[in-house]
């Protein structure tokens, strides 16, 4: 477990005042052996779990209650308005003035942006330095992650980090590279169905499949369900974004009274998992780095143990019927 005060570079010069309006940004910063240095969060952060005791500064603007698509009708009409998905105690964060506050660009639906910030008209106070994170690739999510080192002066431990989440996925794409690839899909929203794109496509590659319905680098986007039939690949992973395995298994059963369910080979060949799509594939922190991991395990199990399998992974058997 990632601690408050792990890695060789927390008492190095720099900020000591931090906040994360990102919860890949809080696991990293924790990653580098700064974590005492956060002094606030988003309602989102909750890895490692002993962040959940710092002040939360954000809150969502509307229900994330009920069902996916009941969620992403409140989403689109906030858009549509040209409203903010997402609040800041701006009182409390001038309160904390932090040193370093980061945040993201990558996706106003996802986690807090700028522009919430600007919703807010956010004032400025001496000393204070906004991180905004880009993401859409694994070789951007690593360069980010440097980026936050260089502004924390933790460099060395940045670099430490980079290093070993490079060889970890060399390591699991030299164990891969010989085997059969496999069609893979990866829906990251159950209703409607977004394919999931962005680092996706590059997770199933290390794992030692095909992607299929999505491209590297490119944001996720509806697909039709007319368009998974035709695709008909031969392994389904539904990840959604912001849910953990439980959440997304009570929804499985909106993908299997789909026309055509039984006939997909995914379903046919008992090849249709359920994942934390929460912190192991839609969230841009150290974590992600194991998902290759994680998929390596559904794709290959005559090759890989099945360490991950009960807490971020299912496979699907029958609607309302998991095995862990």
């Amino acid at each position: 477990m990632v601690g408050r005060n792990d890695g060789a570079d927390a008492t190095s010069p720099g900020p000591k005042r931090v906040v994360s309006l990102l919860a890949s940004a809080t696991e990293l910063v924790c990653a580098f052996g700064a974590g005492h240095w956060l002094i606030g969060r988003s309602h989102e952060c909750d890895h490692p779990s002993w962040v959940k005791q710092l002040p939360s500064l954000s809150r969502p603007t509307f229900d994330i209650a009920g069902s996916s698509r009941e969620i992403d009708e409140r989403v689109r009409t906030r858009l549509r308005a040209g409203l903010p998905l997402y609040e800041v105690d701006q009182a409390a964060l001038v309160a904390l003035a932090p040193d370093v506050l980061i945040t993201q660009t990558h996706c106003e639906v996802c986690a807090v942006s700028p522009a919430d910030l600007a919703h807010g008209n956010t004032p400025r106070w001496v000393g204070e330095q906004v991180v905004a994170l880009r993401s859409g690739t694994l070789e951007n999510i690593l360069t980010g992650f440097l980026d936050v080192a260089g502004v924390l002066n933790l460099e060395s431990a940045g670099e430490a980090l980079v290093s070993n989440l490079r060889r970890r996925m060399t390591a699991v794409a030299d164990r891969t590279r010989s085997l059969s690839r496999p069609s893979v899909l990866c829906l990251e929203w159950i209703d409607p169905a977004f394919a999931m794109g962005n680092w996706g496509p590059e997770l199933v590659v290390l794992a030692g499949g095909t992607p299929s319905l999505a491209t590297p680098g490119v944001h996720s986007r509806v697909v039709p369900w007319d368009a998974v039939c035709e695709a008909d690949p031969e392994v389904l992973v539904v990840a959604p974004c912001g849910f953990d395995v439980d959440r997304a298994a009570s929804e499985m059963h909106l993908l299997a009274e789909r026309p055509g369910w039984d006939q997909l080979r995914a379903v046919r060949y008992g090849h249709v998992f359920v994942a934390d799509g929460n912190l192991h594939f839609n969230r841009s922190g150290p974590s992600l780095f194991e998902t290759p991991w994680i998929l390596a395990e559904m794709l290959h199990p005559e090759r890989f143990a099945p360490d991950h399998r009960g807490s971020f992974w299912r496979r699907w058997e029958k609607p309302g019927a998991f095995r862990r």
